[in-house]
């Protein structure tokens, strides 16, 4: 009796072990998932600037890169702009962990041309990372990140993989202030 114990024990604690590693190893790795939660590698853009030129999120490999949602003509943007200007400019020339910069992917749900323009214009966004498919709420863009609202944006580690999103106020300053490197 002893023995077909032991041999219980022996084949549960194996099978325990067996089952660990096999969870284990079919859980997805951070980053491996292309998604919108936290964790997350963000899903690809690639739209045009002012200018026509197509951007791709992608290209800005190896920064940190913040992807903002905005309108010219939404209000709560408008005023949350100046908190990005301001972090942007707080943080653009520190030394960010495993980066090489700050990025800002503006991605503007505006289908007036003009309007847009006026804005990054009027709002001082002076980075030349904006873009746009002109569509409004039918952007592929929004589809893509799931926007029903604005604003919204989500910060990226130099991998593409999401470290937090929905930031407002302060709150992208407290991020960014966690990326700066210490010491040397």
């Amino acid at each position: 009796m002893m023995k077909n114990i032991n041999s219980l024990l022996i084949v549960m604690a194996f099978a325990t072990l067996a089952f660990g590693f096999i969870y284990k190893n079919d859980t997805p790795q951070r980053g491996n998932v292309v998604g919108l939660e936290i964790g997350n590698k963000a899903p690809e853009l690639t739209f045009n600037n002012p200018e026509g030129k197509p951007l791709s999120l992608s290209s800005y490999k190896g920064n940190i890169v913040l992807v903002d949602f905005w309108a010219s003509w939404c209000g709560p943007c408008r005023g949350e702009n100046p908190n990005v200007v301001a972090a942007y400019a707080k943080f653009k020339n520190q030394k960010l962990k495993n980066a090489k910069g700050l990025v800002i992917f503006n991605v503007s749900l505006d289908q007036n041309k003009e309007a847009w323009i006026k804005a990054i214009k009027a709002d001082k966004l002076t980075w030349d990372t904006h873009v746009s498919d002109l569509k409004g709420w039918q952007s592929e863009a929004a589809r893509l990140y799931g926007i029903t609202g604005i604003p919204m944006n989500f910060l990226l580690d130099a991998d593409g993989v999401i470290l937090a999103k929905g930031l407002r106020d302060t709150q992208l300053d407290e991020e960014l202030a966690k990326l700066v490197k210490k010491g040397k």
